[in-house]
C-alpha cells in the first residue's frame, strides 16, 4: 500500500497555495500554475517530500532518535498535539520559548519547576502556604505547563523537527539549523525552502491540509518504533548478528526522480 496517494492530497486541498503576490520565487519549482491569482502547488512534488520525510523519519527513529513536532498557530495545534502523543513525542503547540534547542538547560530547569510545582499539589502541601501563594504557585504551574508539557521528557536534542509553516515557526527553524537539527516541514508558497531540509509544498493554513501530512509523518515514528523494539527483541534473543539501523541522512531517503510531464506549466519570476 502507498504511503500516500496523490488523490487524497487533493481531497485535501493540499495543492492550493497563497496569493500569487506573496509568493517567494525560491518555490517556483513546487509550483505547478497559477489561477486567478492564486498559485497552485504540485501535487507530485507534494507526495515526493511525504515519501522521502516518511522514510527519513522512520529510520531516524529506528535508530533511536526523538522527533518533536512544532506548530503553534492556530489551524495546526490541534493535530499537532494529538498526533505527537499518539506515536509518542514530542510537541510544542504554544509559543516557542527562546532557547528552547539553544540553551537546553535553562528549559530543563522550568520543566523541574514544573515537576515541583506539581508534587506540592499532589501531595497537599500547598495547602500550607498562604491564598495568595497558592494562587501565585497555581498560575507559574499551569503557565510552565501550557508551554513546556509536550517537552517534559525531552532529555537532549531531538534527532529532527517536523514544521507546519517555516515563515511562521521561524525562531525554532533558526534553532535547529544552528544546532545541526534536520527541518522536515510543510511548507506553502510563500516561505523559504532553503532553510528546511526535505520541503514537502503544500497548504499550511488549512487544516485538513495538515491533517493529512501530520498523520503520514506520525504514522513513520510509530512504523520506526515498531522495528527498533523488534530489532531490541531480537537481540535478546541472543541474535547479535543483528546490524542497528542506519542514521539516515535527509539526502539519502530521497525518493527516484521522475521526469516532469510536459504539459506542466512553467511558473516564472512575476
Amino acid at each position: 500500500m502507498p504511503i500516500v496517494s496523490i488523490k487524497e492530497l487533493l481531497d485535501a486541498g493540499i495543492h492550493f497555495g497563497h496569493k500569487s503576490a506573496k509568493w517567494n520565487p525560491k518555490m517556483a519549482p513546487y509550483i505547478y500554475a497559477k489561477r486567478n491569482k492564486m498559485h497552485i502547488l504540485d501535487v507530485r512534488a507534494t507526495v515526493k517530500g511525504i515519501i522521502q520525510a516518511y522514510r527519513f523519519i522512520e529510520q531516524a527513529v529506528a535508530s533511536g532518535e526523538t522527533v518533536l513536532f512544532v506548530g503553534t498557530k492556530k489551524q495546526s495545534k490541534i493535530t499537532i498535539e494529538r498526533e505527537a502523543l499518539r506515536c509518542g513525542m514530542h510537541f510544542i503547540v504554544e509559543r516557542w520559548l527562546g532557547g528552547t534547542f539553544t540553551n537546553l538547560h535553562t528549559i530543563r530547569s522550568r520543566i523541574d519547576r514544573l515537576i515541583e510545582l506539581e508534587e506540592l499539589e499532589a501531595s497537599g502541601d500547598i495547602n500550607n502556604f498562604s491564598k495568595k501563594m497558592i494562587s501565585t504557585y497555581r498560575r507559574e504551574r499551569m503557565k510552565i505547563f501550557r508551554n513546556l508539557n509536550g517537552v517534559r521528557n525531552m532529555e537532549k536534542l531531538p534527532g529532527l523537527i517536523v514544521v507546519v509553516d517555516p515563515s511562521f515557526e521561524h525562531i525554532a527553524v533558526a534553532e535547529a539549523r544552528k544546532c545541526g537539527i534536520p527541518v522536515v516541514a510543510l511548507i506553502d508558497t510563500d516561505s523559504d525552502p532553503d532553510k528546511v531540509d526535505i520541503v514537502i509544498p503544500g497548504n499550511d493554513d488549512a487544516m485538513n491540509s495538515i491533517d493529512i501530512v501530520i498523520q503520514k509523518l506520525a504514522d513513520a515514528v510509530i512504523l520506526g518504533k515498531d522495528k527498533r523494539g523488534n530489532e531490541q527483541a531480537m537481540k535478546k534473543e541472543g541474535k547479535t548478528d543483528i546490524a542497528p539501523a542506519p542514521k539516515a541522512t535527509p539526502e539519502e531517503t530521497k525518493p527516484t526522480e521522475e521526469k516532469p510531464e510536459e504539459n506542466k506549466e512553467t511558473v516564472k519570476s512575476e
